[in-house]
């Protein structure tokens, strides 16, 4: 068995590009960017960002079109593919993209809550959007006692 699964949180670098298939099926296009900070060998601290291909089909497409535009925070989940296509100069040109099956909303700059997700199933789609009251963010209890290293078994 192999596996073909990307989990990206980054933001998008371009408004999303909506369009039909001629089957009448709606299909997005975006660009997102992640970053990684390290730091090199002279104790330098850098940053490297990544460009990512993004494309959706259907309701997620749809959705992603509507809610997102440049600069939003996005997470996604899917597969990896690349395409080929002969270009018009006779040359064999390749795009190599992420597939998106699930994704969710991230915090938007402006303050509004507007986390929500999405998973494609073949149920109804769940989509959850955030109660006024709660501000986006889910409540967690963390334990009021300290936790001591000797105590985990492994």
């Amino acid at each position: 068995m192999y596996i073909n699964r990307v989990m990206l949180l980054g933001n998008m670098t371009r408004d999303p590009e909506l369009k039909s298939l001629p089957s009448g099926i709606k299909v997005v296009s975006a660009s997102l960017a992640t970053n990684r900070t390290f730091k090199d060998q002279n104790g330098q601290k850098k940053e490297q960002v990544e460009y990512h291909n993004i494309v959706a089909f259907g309701k997620v497409a749809e959705l992603i079109a509507q809610y997102s535009k440049k600069g939003a925070s996005l997470y996604v989940d899917g597969r990896m593919t690349t395409r080929s296509w002969d270009a018009a100069d006779g040359q064999k040109k390749y795009r190599t993209e992420v597939i998106v099956e699930n994704f969710q909303f991230g915090p938007r700059k402006d303050g509004a809550s507007s986390t929500g997700t999405y998973q494609k199933d073949d149920s109804a789609p769940k989509t959850s959007a955030p109660k006024d009251d709660d501000q986006g963010f889910d409540s967690i209890e963390y334990p009021q006692e300290e936790s001591n290293l000797e105590d985990i078994p492994f």
